[in-house]
């Protein structure tokens, strides 16, 4: 997950660490009423919100913290990323069931030097709403015709599916030479895997309009699997599991129930797999300073003062999100975003450590880690550029236009778990798993709102043992499990545990994929 501090300025906005509790039943005044009438009618166009939904807490809220904040000053239609190269490919695939959708496909030549197996890249397009999606497909390395096939996901929101390829899972990762480096614990040992650039303008993915939210993407998600499973039929008859981390923990969810409305679909969804995701936003905020000050088996990372503002600032974090969970709002959701994530991230982040792994602090380069300047130097190299095909200039791993838009919109916090309800209830296995040393979706958090999803199955889920999960003999996380959802803490990874623990992750996938849900 990428994290933005969209209300840097927050605390010189609201002053002492003791008044970012936010009281909602202070009188409501304006200073200037012309003023707060312009920037409202501002935020209305922006994000196309009645004003006639606003309450007077709710215009309280934005009057006093959102008109004030960086976030709100910034606020601007984001752009979208033009074409700039004409590619050729091998085929063209189009079906009425997804109208004014085009597949264009082509084969990658194996001296790229990323794996020996088939590859294929190529565009999802969407017509009439000039959108681009670019994915990249590696064969099953053991025995593509039976093996199952894995879509994956990065998060951001905003964020390449590039990284989960080269950093965590894929075939090959980068080196300091920007040289590809084969991976021996690679998810295509016993899987096609799909890498998809979503949604638009991340990655080598373009447009010239944008997506902000999570119910959008997820239309276009089926359509793009429609058409692929088109071009490779062989494929569609096999399982199919949905995979990601960080906000794909939202994505996943939301684009497994669309998949599973479509009756007609010409593939199998078999199941879904979130690492270190963002879900459930209102249990999850409860954990980050229990994270950050040692009650998630690792040491306090924060000091004692700033565990007490995160501590004090709780309550109004968990009420604002509360609030966008009851109405969906951006009028709710917004405010929520930009506080939750000032008061309950950003004395973490401001003491200078890895919001993706406790034990560390950020280097200073992209991410925190050094190897991703590897990887989009290796992306951006121009015989890359023309071997996959990409038709934009560059690649760029996050987008910041992609990633605000989503914050803009209130994505990040509206209520996405309860899709996770659906496809329980339609009887599609799903596994969360966390690594233990992350902080920005960590397994405190994780766990938590697994324990008190309410779906058919969780007063057995409520009773069900914490068992030890082994690989090779050897105690390397705990795991939950009861009917078709399980609960993995997988010890010794950060965020990108497939980049931490490469040969349990490893394990963890191909048991799932065999149909061991218990693991």
């Amino acid at each position: 997950m990428k994290f933005a501090t969209t209300a840097a300025a927050l605390l010189a906005v609201l002053g002492a660490a003791e008044a970012l509790a936010i009281n909602p039943q202070e009188p409501f005044n304006l200073v200037d009423i012309d003023r707060e009438s312009k920037l409202f009618s501002k935020a209305s166009k922006y994000f196309n919100e009645p004003l006639e939904s606003l309450t007077d807490e709710t215009k309280k809220l934005w009057s006093d913290f959102v008109f004030q904040s960086d976030a709100f000053k910034g606020l601007r239609m984001a752009g979208g990323k033009a074409k700039v190269n004409k590619q050729d490919f091998d085929f063209q695939v189009k079906d009425q069931k997804v109208p004014n959708h085009q597949l264009r496909v082509k084969s990658i030549p194996e001296d790229l030097g990323i794996d020996t197996v088939k590859q294929y890249s190529g565009y999802l397009d969407v017509e009439d709403e000039d959108k681009h999606f670019f994915f990249w497909a590696f064969e099953s390395r053991n025995d593509p015709k039976k093996d199952p096939v894995i879509l994956w996901m990065n998060g951001g929101p905003g964020c390449s599916s590039s990284m989960g390829l080269f950093f965590e899972l894929g075939p090959s990762s980068i080196n300091k030479g920007i040289q590809a480096v084969h991976n021996p614990f690679s998810w295509n040992n016993n899987a096609t895997v799909i890498f998809l650039d979503q949604p638009v303008n991340v990655g080598y993915s373009y447009s010239s309009s944008s997506v902000s939210n999570t119910v959008a993407a997820g239309k276009d998600v089926y359509a793009f699997l429609e058409l692929f499973f088109k071009q490779f039929p062989q494929l569609a008859e096999l399982d199919f599991h949905i995979a990601g981390e960080s906000y794909a923990g939202r994505y996943i969810p939301v684009f497994a129930s669309e998949i599973l409305s479509h009756s007609e679909r010409s593939f199998n969804l078999t199941s879904v797999l979130i690492g270190n995701g963002l879900t459930d936003p209102l249990t999850q905020y409860e954990y980050y300073e229990p994270m950050a000050c040692g009650e998630g088996d690792e040491p306090s990372v924060v000091d004692p003062q700033q565990c007490q503002i995160m501590d004090a600032t709780k309550p109004s974090c968990l009420s604002l999100i509360k609030q966008c969970y009851e109405t969906e709002s951006v009028w709710s959701c917004f405010p929520a975003t930009i506080y939750c994530n000032e008061v309950q991230m950003g004395p973490y982040q401001r003491a200078g450590n890895n919001i993706y792994d406790v034990r560390l602090k950020c280097d200073g380069s992209s991410l925190c880690y050094e190897n991703f300047e590897y990887i989009e130097k290796y992306l951006n190299k121009p015989e890359v550029i023309e071997a996959v095909g990409a038709e934009v200039s560059g690649h760029e791993s996050c987008d910041s236009d992609t990633h605000t838009n989503f914050v803009f919109s209130g994505d990040w916090m509206k209520p996405y778990y309860k899709k996770v309800i659906d496809v329980l209830e339609k009887g599609v296995p799903v596994l969360i798993y966390a690594g233990d040393k992350d902080f920005i979706c960590n397994w405190l958090g994780d766990q938590a709102w697994t324990d008190r999803l309410q779906w058919s199955g969780s007063k057995g889920f409520a009773k069900a043992p914490i068992r030890k999960w082994e690989v090779d003999g050897e105690h390397a996380g705990n795991v939950k499990n009861y009917d078709k959802f399980t609960f993995l803490r997988i010890f010794g990874a950060g965020h990108m545990a497939p980049h931490d623990k490469p040969e349990n992750s490893l394990d963890m996938v191909n048991r799932w994929i065999n149909g061991d849900y218990k693991l």
